[in-house]
């Protein structure tokens, strides 16, 4: 159990940063909880004693910004966990070319732009650093209209990879967490079966349950994970499995996001 840590949770309005903040509040952290939510954010410090606010908005305010008013509740932070994201899709029939930038300005840019204002505080760490990113299991496999949002996280991922290597010497950790479908605000618009699908409470317990200690990756659902390897390995049957006709793509919404 992670406890006496100060944690920066960003995304932490809704969904899994929710519900990771309130739990490690409750489990005696300090934790730090961002978003663009100024009234859910208000809300959670009313409610939870162990919760500071830092009310943001990661892609339009300026990192030295964010990270001076860090500095301002906290000479420290221990961990931070990176859930802020959005997904939007992207329609060949009306295309909407904008949606790249806007999806990997949050997915993407934002969460460098996190760990860029965090990493100074980071390094003052009592104890080794820790640095978690929520990217997706959407990385395992192509589907229909995710090019912004699969291409989002798949940058996430190989980002984080590198960082890893980097910040070794440095005595911080990075850990990938690849989640499923969660009930979340994303995929709640969802029109179709999603297989193992889980509450946003569960998978913030499955979360705080392996990031004690610190791997580099955690994936879940297993079964999920190892069905879309499988599938991934046949990129001819899954194109056919994927194609749509445009009649169809009219009346079918999809979120394969995460966040």
């Amino acid at each position: 159990m992670i406890r006496n840590e100060t944690i920066w949770v960003t995304g932490a309005t809704s969904g899994i940063g929710k519900q990771l903040a309130l739990m490690l509040a409750q489990q005696g952290n300090h934790v730090i909880v961002s978003g663009r939510n100024k009234q859910c954010l208000k809300e959670m410090l009313l409610n939870e004693k162990n919760i500071s606010t830092l009310a943001t908005d990661l892609v339009n305010d300026h990192v030295d910004w964010i990270g001076q008013q860090l500095g301002v509740i906290t000479e420290r932070l221990d961990r931070i966990i990176l859930c802020a994201g959005n997904c939007l899709y992207f329609e060949m029939d009306d295309p909407d070319w904008n949606i790249m930038k806007q999806v990997m300005d949050i997915n993407f840019h934002g969460s460098v732009k996190s760990i860029q204002a965090a990493l100074p505080l980071l390094k003052k760490s009592q104890q080794r650093g820790h640095i978690v990113a929520i990217s997706s299991l959407a990385t395992t496999a192509a589907f229909p209209r995710a090019e912004a949002y699969g291409a989002s996280k798949a940058a996430l991922s190989y980002f984080l990879s590198s960082l890893r290597i980097d910040l070794a010497v440095e005595g911080i950790d990075v850990t990938d967490v690849k989640p499923g479908f969660i009930d979340t605000p994303l995929t709640q618009a969802n029109n179709f079966d999603m297989p193992f699908l889980m509450s946003s409470e569960q998978a913030a317990k499955h979360i705080l349950k392996h990031i004690v200690k610190k791997p580099y990756e955690y994936i879940f659902p297993k079964r999920l994970h190892w069905a879309f390897c499988i599938l991934n390995a046949f990129p001819k049957r899954w194109l056919k499995m994927n194609v749509k006709k445009p009649a169809d793509r009219n009346h079918e919404t999809v979120n394969h996001g995460a966040d």
